[in-house]
C-alpha cells in the first residue's frame, strides 16, 4: 500500500503521510473535552497545530467517545461554523469531523475542504447527496452504530476481512449514489465497535485496504487500546489519555511506513516529525538526498 499513489481530488499532495490535527469543539471529548470549547479558544489551538505542523485541521463539535450522546443540530453548527469560517479565512486547510449532512453542508460552504465521517456516510440519508454535490474529499470510516451502543457491537470473527469488506461495501453504496471514486478516503475505525485486539489487528494489516484502492486515514490516536498496552503495572490502570502521546507517535510511524495517507491526532508535533523521519528514510532507501527541511520524498 502506498499513499503516494493514490488520485484524491480538493487536497494538496504532500509527497508523504500528512497530519490531521485535532480541534474538539465540545465539553465531553474522551481526551480534551472543554479545552477548546471558546471559539476564540479553539481557532487559537487550530492556528497553533498548524504551526506545529498539522496538514489538515479537524473541527468537530459532536464528542464520539464511548458512550457519548448526540447533540442537537443546532449546538453542533453553533459550536462548528464560526471555528470553520475563521480557521479557513486563515488559510488552514480545514476539515469538518461530523455525522450530519446540514453540518457538511454548512461547514464546506464556510471553508472546510473535506468531510470527515465516523459513521462513513450511514447515520445520516443525505449525507450521501452532500458529498457528491459539494466534491470535497470525504472520510469513510468503518462504522456499526452510534457511540452510545458501539461497544456491544464489536463482534468479529476476521475483524480484518470484515471490516475492509464493510468499508468496501459502504464505498459502492455511495458511488452508486453519486460520489466520485476520486473524492473518497477510508478509515478502519480504530475503536468504534472495536475491542484491543481488533485495533492491533487492524494496524498490523493495514497493508489489506490496498485493495480498496483509496487513501487510508489512521486515527489512533490516545485511544483505549494504547491506554491498556501502557497500563500501570502495579495497579492494571490504564495510562491517562493525555499521557499517550508518544505512543500515539510511534503509530504515526508505523501507520506512515505502511502507506497511510495521513494519520489523526491531538499532539501534532511529535507525529509531524515521526511522518517526516519515515518520509527521509524512504528517500535514503532509494538512493535519494534527504535534504535539511525537505517533508517530501
Amino acid at each position: 500500500m502506498d499513499a503516494y499513489e493514490y488520485s484524491l481530488t480538493g487536497v494538496e499532495n504532500w509527497g508523504r503521510c500528512g497530519v490531521m490535527g485535532i480541534v474538539n469543539v465540545t465539553p465531553d471529548s474522551f481526551s480534551d473535552g472543554g479545552l477548546w470549547l471558546d471559539p476564540g479558544k479553539a481557532v487559537a489551538h487550530g492556528l497553533e497545530l498548524a504551526a506545529g505542523g498539522a496538514d489538515v485541521v479537524d473541527v468537530g463539535g459532536e464528542s464520539t467517545r464511548p458512550g457519548a450522546a448526540r447533540v442537537p443540530l443546532e449546538e453542533e453548527l453553533r459550536r462548528v461554523l464560526p471555528v470553520v469560517r475563521e480557521l479557513a479565512a486563515r488559510g488552514v486547510t480545514v476539515s469538518v469531523d461530523t455525522m450530519r449532512a446540514a453540518v457538511a453542508e454548512a461547514a464546506v460552504e464556510a471553508g472546510a475542504r473535506i468531510i470527515n465521517d465516523v459513521s462513513g456516510g450511514r447515520a445520516d440519508a443525505l449525507m450521501v447527496s452532500v458529498a457528491a454535490r459539494t466534491g470535497v474529499p470525504f472520510v469513510v470510516m468503518h462504522w456499526r452504530g452510534h457511540s452510545a451502543a458501539m461497544d456491544g457491537l464489536a463482534d468479529y470473527e476476521d475483524v480484518v476481512d470484515e471490516v475492509v469488506g464493510e468499508v468496501a461495501r459502504q464505498l459502492d453504496a455511495m458511488v452508486s449514489a453519486g460520489a466520485d471514486p476520486a473524492q473518497l478516503i477510508v478509515d478502519p475505525g480504530l475503536g468504534f465497535a472495536k475491542g484491543r485486539e481488533d485495533d492491533w489487528a487492524l494496524l498490523a494489516r493495514l497493508d489489506a485496504w490496498a485493495r480498496l484502492g483509496r487513501p487510508v486515514l489512521v486515527a489512533a490516536s490516545r485511544k483505549r487500546f494504547l491506554g491498556t498496552l501502557l497500563a500501570d503495572p502495579s495497579t492494571g490502570e490504564p495510562r491517562p489519555a493525555r499521557e499517550r502521546d508518544a505512543a500515539t507517535a510511534a503509530v504515526s510511524a508505523l501507520a506512515a511506513a505502511k502507506g497511510a495517507w495521513a494519520v489523526r491526532v491531538h499532539d501534532v508535533s511529535a507525529s509531524a516529525d515521526a511522518v517526516r523521519v519515515e518520509a527521509a528514510l524512504r528517500r535514503a532507501l532509494a538512493g535519494m538526498p534527504v535534504r535539511a527541511g525537505a517533508p517530501t520524498r
